[in-house]
C-alpha cells in the first residue's frame, strides 16, 4: 500500500533556485503544509520534515556566498 502524500522522488535544484522552500509553488492545495525553508547549500541535500520530500543540488551547481 502506498501513501498518496508520499513524495514521488528527489527534486534537483540549481543554485539559481535558492533559497528552497517546501511546499513548492506548484504543490496542490490538498497537499499543503506550513512553509519550511531548506538548507541545501551547506550539505547538498535536505529533506522536508513535514512531507519527507527530498531536495538535492544538481551535480556541478555552484553556490555563491552573499
Amino acid at each position: 500500500m502506498s501513501d498518496v502524500n508520499a513524495p514521488t522522488g528527489v527534486i534537483e535544484v540549481d543554485a539559481e533556485d535558492l533559497p528552497i522552500s517546501c511546499p513548492g509553488p506548484h504543490t496542490p492545495l490538498w497537499n499543503m503544509h506550513p512553509k519550511v525553508f531548506l538548507d541545501v547549500a551547506t550539505t547538498g541535500a535536505a529533506m522536508c520534515s513535514y512531507c519527507g520530500q527530498e531536495y538535492r543540488l544538481k551535480p556541478g551547481a555552484k553556490v555563491h556566498g552573499h
